[in-house]
């Protein structure tokens, strides 16, 4: 092989797949034959070496500067074998990708490797996958390649593989797009590692073998990044900013915004399936210079009853101390702690000088928990005190019961509360489940505000601290998003939203029409009215950014189940939540981890070419310890402890579904659900087979053998299959009007005319 590398080389394929390599084992050398002198030779056993070698650790560093995102992929291969080794090393070249000198480094050394188009790398992909039974080799299918061989691998042994390549980032509105696609199979080598989740790393403790970090100067060009896909972590190393992405979703999308000195950077993403209205997600992130901010009115209050004692009261103790230390000096504050009775410091506002601020934390060390629940009165107070129209009112109110005196009645609690509020945003935290779940959930959803849950383990400081931090700087109050050129619809959050400094807001909507439209921002700011525009584009048919539909499915999920806790289901609202709990894997009250539901007819074992019908039984209704999904509300009776444990964790879930801005949230729920998502396709596991919870037993049924011609075939006439056929050989798809099934018994050949119909009812 040549020592010497091509030089800079743009390549251009049919499709997008910024994805990791992999190993393609090659056969081991022909072991001598084994001679007895009382026996014929016989040949050794040929075992096949390439599944010895498996993927130890990979490594993603995207470095962005002028717009040029310049990506290194770094990927570790361990031999586990008993001999040594040699395989083929391929890696997917993405579309628009410029290799930079196809630099190609194996343990330090520059090794030449050869590129190919996308009909070459087609053929040699059928080939590898006839060879190998490789079904997660199948979505690369398409696109072209870097191949080279990597030879020898001594037992134990480890190589390294260092890619490089440059892409220009796409802009989004006013934002940069940064993508990268992991592929579906953790080892790069065809048999996925049981003992390995496929996933990026999502706690401290990391343990997972795949880091995907972006960096950039910290020049004051970009805003903070937002990852609908993942969670992201950012830490400062000198003039570097290094973003890190963590959850299991293999495709990472993340948009880094820029700044803009007097107006809010806006980026839109959207997903257009076929005969349906699109989706849509905006996000705004707030200027980089705003000359003055609207001043704040916060009231803190805090339940003082006698089951407040111990460490709930020292939490509620630092959680006001932490409201406090957010204060400025052109804030006002007022601390309302009830019990029995309800008492404050200092009648009516008081300004947020240091000796006040000193003043109030003296308040707050003296609370002492004894006594009953005055809920009602402390609302009442806090509420009737008016603010004047230059301060933003902010209320937080922090309680771990029942109300026990005064009002009991949680609805007309809420909505005394409600009446009385004004102009202020109420945020409510309910600690422990013995609080009242829904009067918890019905004070933020009707003050505009956000409600949290916070276990008994968990800290209540914590979780103020962060909504303190969140809501520091008032740049934008009332703000609604309009778009011309397109008619939004279904909204969420669906009233006007207030925008504060350093915090990204993100609105999801369906929309009808497409083309290029204005996306306009419109509020209130403390110098008078404001409009913030970009343009756009909408989509017409666009299969791109699947998670945009789940964001807003798992959205839309939790204001409708907080609207049933208030006002009770019924057959629309019910069938809403339920149609969304399946369609999108969003486990609801009405579904579960098995989205299939009784009667619903699935794949079982292939006879004659059809999938036969089974129906399966709902699985159990666990509560999602997690809390990345709705809980599972218990339909029969239960003891009041375990009926307001339910309650409490049923509204925890669709506060946090209000407030999902990640799919990774999502992602991790349905990881080892026994479903697989497939771009905006669900799939689960029924005997066997992988069905798509679309199919169903009326559509026209196409049976196809795995690796044959009509595979492949079918693959590069229908370019969704690719992705799907990855699952595995068992397969159930459901298009329009018809369904195509993967399984032994099916055809091997399809002419022209069978093709065309597929297609045509596809």
């Amino acid at each position: 092989m040549s020592r010497s590398m091509t030089a800079l080389l743009l390549i251009l394929f049919p499709f997008v797949s910024f994805s990791q390599g992999r190993l393609v084992g090659r056969p081991c050398p022909t072991p001598p034959p084994v001679c007895r002198p009382d026996a014929p030779c016989a040949r050794s056993v040929v075992p096949t070496c390439g599944p010895q070698l498996v993927r130890s650790a990979s490594s993603v560093k995207v470095a962005l500067a002028d717009r040029v995102l310049r990506y290194e992929v770094t990927e570790t291969f361990v031999n586990r074998g008993p001999g040594v080794a040699e395989a083929d090393y391929i890696f997917p070249l993405p579309v628009g990708a410029a290799f930079e000198d196809l630099k190609l480094s194996i343990n330090g050394e520059l090794v030449a490797g050869e590129t190919m188009s996308a009909d070459k790398a087609r053929g040699i992909y059928e080939e590898i996958v006839r060879r190998q039974r490789d079904p997660a080799l199948v979505e690369w299918m398409g696109s072209g390649m870097l191949r080279t061989r990597i030879f020898p691998i001594a037992p134990g042994e480890e190589k390294k593989v260092v890619v490089r390549f440059q892409s220009v980032a796409v802009r989004e509105g006013d934002a940069l797009r940064v993508d990268y696609r992991r592929g579906s199979d953790p080892n790069g080598t065809g048999a996925p590692d049981r003992r390995r989740p496929s996933v990026m790393p999502s706690n401290d403790e990391g343990g997972d073998w795949t880091t995907f970090a972006l960096l950039y100067q910290r020049d004051g060009q970009f805003g903070e990044p937002y990852s609908p896909t993942h969670t992201l972590r950012t830490r400062d190393e000198g003039r570097t900013r290094a973003v890190e992405a963590r959850g299991s979703g293999a495709d990472v999308t993340i948009l880094l915004p820029m700044r803009r000195a007097n107006a809010a950077a806006i980026s839109v993403l959207t997903h257009a399936p076929a005969d349906e209205r699109g989706f849509t997600l905006i996000t705004i992130t707030p200027p980089a210079g705003t000359r003055r901010t609207q001043p704040r009115d916060v009231t803190f209050v805090v339940d003082v009853s006698g089951s407040m004692r111990g460490r709930k009261i020292e939490q509620a103790r630092e959680a006001g101390r932490a409201l406090l230390a957010s204060l400025r000096e052109e804030d006002r504050f007022r601390i309302v702690d009830f019990s029995t009775d309800v008492r404050a410091f200092r009648d009516g506002f008081t300004p947020a000088t240091r000796e006040n601020i000193r003043e109030g934390r003296r308040y707050i060390d003296n609370l002492t928990a004894e006594g009953s629940t005055n809920i009602s009165g402390a609302l009442d107070a806090a509420l009737g005190v008016r603010t004047d129209r230059e301060h933003l009112p902010l209320l937080v109110f922090v309680t771990d019961g029942e109300p026990t005196v005064g009002e009991r009645n949680a609805d007309r609690i809420a909505a005394m509360a409600a009446r009385a509020r004004g102009d202020t945003r109420i945020f409510s935290v309910g600690v422990s489940a013995d609080v009242n779940a829904t009067l918890i959930e019905q004070l933020a959803v009707e003050g505009r505000g956000t409600a949290h849950f916070v276990r008994n383990d968990e800290s209540v400081e914590r979780t103020v601290a962060l909504l303190a931090s969140r809501l520091t700087t008032p740049v934008l109050t009332n703000a609604r998003v309009q778009v011309d050129g397109v008619r939004l619809t279904q909204i969420l959050p669906a009233g006007p939203i207030d925008v504060f400094a350093g915090q990204d807001v993100v609105v999801l909507a369906r929309y009808d029409g497409q083309g290029r439209a204005t996306v306009r921002l419109q509020g209130e700011s403390v110098d008078g009215p404001v409009t913030w525009t970009t343009e756009a584009r909408f989509a017409d048919r666009d299969r791109a950014n699947p998670f945009v539909a789940r964001l807003w499915a798992a959205q839309r999920i939790g204001w409708l189940a907080a609207e049933k806790r208030r006002n009770g289901g019924g057959t629309e609202l019910d069938g809403e939540i339920r149609s969304l709990g399946e369609r999108y894997g969003i486990p609801t009250e009405f579904s579960s981890y098995l989205v299939v539901e009784p009667g619903m007819q699935v794949a079982g074992a292939a006879q004659g070419g059809r999938a036969a019908d089974a129906a399966l039984p709902r699985s159990r209704t666990d509560a999602l310890s997690s809390g990345t999904g709705a809980s599972m509300v218990p339909q029969a009776a239960a003891p009041a402890p375990a009926a307001n444990e339910a309650r409490f964790e049923a509204a925890r879930a669709s506060a946090k579904q209000r407030e999902m801005k990640s799919a990774s949230s999502l992602d991790e729920a349905e990881r080892d659900s026994g479903r697989r998502r497939v771009g905006e396709r669900l799939f689960a596991l029924a005997n066997g087979v992988w069905t798509d919870t679309r199919f169903t037993a009326q559509l026209r049924t196409v049976a196809v053998k795995p690796y044959s011609p009509a595979y492949f075939a079918l693959m590069q006439q229908i370019d969704q299959l690719g992705p799907v056929f990855a699952l595995g050989d068992r397969v159930i798809v459901a298009g329009r009007k018809v369904a195509i099934e993967l399984a032994p018994a099916g055809v091997e050949r399809l002419d022209d005319a069978a093709i065309a119909a597929l297609r045509r009812d596809w």
